[in-house]
């Protein structure tokens, strides 16, 4: 693919920096190989799980010929697939530039987005051209109503299903569907998913809920307790009553998902059980929020300031030797459900999903 000639990209040479020897590991072994960058906390949904009121951005946003410097140098350290998150990265300018030009480092790279798809109708041919391979929609529900209450945007059902069936025409499929689910509130919609999957030929992920709402001082907000969490074991016994289920293999040692269809073959189901089942132990994530900071969790109690280290006048070798030391000290696992148990230091949309 030809590389950027906008101006925004002038600094950035598309050459890698030389490869280091060794791979990028933590203390623990595990070999970190997924970047999810964050290039907003800006959305245009304020779901009840996620925002509990809040509005607007609560961080900044770094030019994106800074995200793809610090995009190139993680590849130097064997990364092999970059996911791009938010807030809603779909409302970040600049974002088909970014993933033409990250496209180009190197043809084995992944590169993924997560998306809310309100915006996607429109934009899912150009990611698809600009090197994009695979994206996920975050959808968690089927149906309308309740998919405008959790939401809180009336109509928005509609236009994401029309971004979905637009991803698929442009080339991004098979779509990966992720439901968050909260008992008494969306719990109803595990089979509508099922018929979902089958019907739309997407991958349908369910994902235990996990406390990294935003804080609220609003009596009314919806707060995390265990009771609303809807675990691994009872999903599947409710798909089991839907249609026989038949377990698949992990498309890697690192995936998050357990892996399902139904008896007959069409359709799948992945289930996200960081709450009841961790899978801490096969980590292989680290995560740049929108201002520059690398968390080596989602439940991290820290960030660590790599925007401000290159702003310092760090060369890619520097960076690069950086990082290695922050990932070092990437935590063994999360504490969900343990006393003395910490929220982390910044929400699901202001870390990126």
């Amino acid at each position: 693919m030809a590389s950027i000639s906008s101006p925004i990209f002038e600094a950035v040479p598309t050459a890698l920096p030389a490869a280091s020897p060794e791979r990028l590991r933590d203390s623990h072994g595990r070999a970190i190989t997924d970047l999810r960058v964050s290039v907003t906390d800006r959305c245009n949904y304020r779901c009840v799980y996620c925002r509990t009121g809040n509005d607007g951005a609560q961080y900044s946003e770094l030019p994106i010929a800074d995200y793809a410097r610090i995009i190139r140098v993680f590849i130097s350290l064997g990364i092999e697939k970059v996911r791009l998150t938010g807030g809603e990265p779909l409302l970040r300018k600049g974002l088909v530039e970014l993933i033409e030009e990250i496209s180009c480092l190197d043809p084995k790279l992944d590169i993924a987005l997560t998306t809310n798809g309100h915006l996607l109708e429109d934009l899912a041919a150009s990611l698809h051209n600009a090197g994009l391979n695979r994206i996920t929609v975050s959808m968690d529900a089927v149906d309308p109503e309740i998919f405008a209450g959790i939401t809180r945007v009336p109509g928005s059902y509609d236009r994401v299903l029309r971004g979905v069936r637009a991803a698929q025409a442009a080339g991004l499929g098979p779509i990966k569907i992720n439901a968050v689910l909260l008992r008494g509130f969306n719990d109803n919609q595990i089979e509508a998913f099922a018929r979902f999957s089958r019907e739309e030929n997407v991958i349908v992920r369910f994902i235990e809920y996990m406390p990294l709402e935003e804080s609220s001082a609003d009596p009314n907000a919806r707060a995390w307790t265990p009771e609303i969490v809807v675990p691994m074991d009872e999903i599947i016994a409710r798909l089991q009553q839907f249609r026989p289920l038949v377990a698949l293999p992990a498309n890697h040692a690192s995936e998050t998902a357990r892996r399902f269809t139904f008896d007959d073959g069409l359709g799948e189901i992945g289930i996200i059980a960081p709450v009841s089942r961790p899978f801490c132990g096969h980590c292989s994530r680290v995560r740049l929020t929108s201002d520059g900071k690398v968390r080596t969790c989602l439940f991290s109690q820290s960030d660590h300031d790599l925007l401000g280290f290159m702003r310092r006048g760090a060369s890619d070798a520097d960076m690069a030797a950086w990082i290695r030391d922050v990932v070092m000290h990437k935590e063994a696992r999360h504490h969900i459900g343990e006393p003395g148990f910490l929220k982390p230091s910044r929400s699901m949309v202001h870390i990126g999903g």
